[in-house]
């Protein structure tokens, strides 16, 4: 068995176990899903029609709710990360001559997987409210790419926080950032409607870009310059996460 067979294998194997602690815990999946949803209800029907923003405002807000569901639900990753390394099943692991980029990777194919399932339902729930989306085939392939490829970002930094915790709380603590991020971004209202210094901010923010970029591709109307930065950021996100994660690894087993 060559070095890449053997990591495939990990992986496959890692991958399970992660799955079957999602289905022994559903109600991981399940807050995933009910905190998005209720945002949206709240911004939609409550907050909605504060905001002017030229197009239907569930049309509008939908790209931002599916980055928040993203950024909520990595929770449990970093928890679940900072236990296999708090509980000693790591250095059990390291003993039995697993691959480190499947154990790691393992968690960020598990919270990816858990957070499609939740885009899914956002994305049902918006279309029951009255999302319309003027997607074409290849701007749906678009869609699912930069949702993917976010995921993958944001899962590998979730990964390295969880690595770098010292306790189960300060691992929750430190995907706040994901979860606030959103709301200073254009997710729920055009940057340029925002007061100075927070309208900067939101229009450098890594959300942003990738925000924008599953708009227009939602609306039929894709730009070149959000998905260039958008692409950008996750790629460099991941890098990063990617080898604090293995940096964090090597150094707590």
């Amino acid at each position: 068995m060559n070095a890449i067979t053997a990591s495939l294998t990990d992986s496959a194997t890692m991958f399970q176990r992660n799955f079957r602690h999602t289905v022994r815990n559903p109600m991981t999946l399940f807050s995933a899903i009910l905190f998005p949803i209720i945002m949206m209800f709240l911004f939609v029907y409550v907050f909605g029609g504060a905001f002017s923003v030229g197009v239907n405002y569930v049309d509008y807000a939908t790209p931002g709710l599916i980055m928040m569901t993203i950024g909520y639900g990595v929770g449990p990753t970093a928890v679940s990360v900072h236990a296999d390394m708090a509980t000693g099943i790591i250095n059990r692991l390291r003993i039995m001559d697993v691959s480190r980029t499947a154990v790691l990777g393992a968690h960020v194919i598990a919270s990816m997987l858990r957070s499609l399932a939740a885009i899914v339902f956002i994305i049902a729930f918006a279309l029951v409210m009255g999302f319309r989306p003027a997607a074409s085939f290849p701007e749906w392939l678009g869609v699912i790419g930069i949702i993917v490829l976010t995921l993958l970002a944001i899962g590998w930094l979730t990964v390295a926080l969880g690595l770098a915790a010292k306790t189960p709380e300060t691992a929750n603590f430190g995907i706040i950032p994901l979860v606030l991020l959103p709301f200073l971004s254009s997710a729920f209202v055009p940057a340029d409607k925002m007061g100075a210094g927070v309208r900067q901010f939101a229009e450098y923010q890594p959300f942003t870009p990738i925000i924008e970029t599953l708009r227009g591709l939602l609306a039929g109307t894709p730009s070149a310059g959000p998905a260039i930065a958008a692409i950008a950021w996750c790629v460099g996100l991941m890098l990063i996460g990617y080898l604090w994660a293995r940096r964090k690894f090597t150094k707590r087993g």
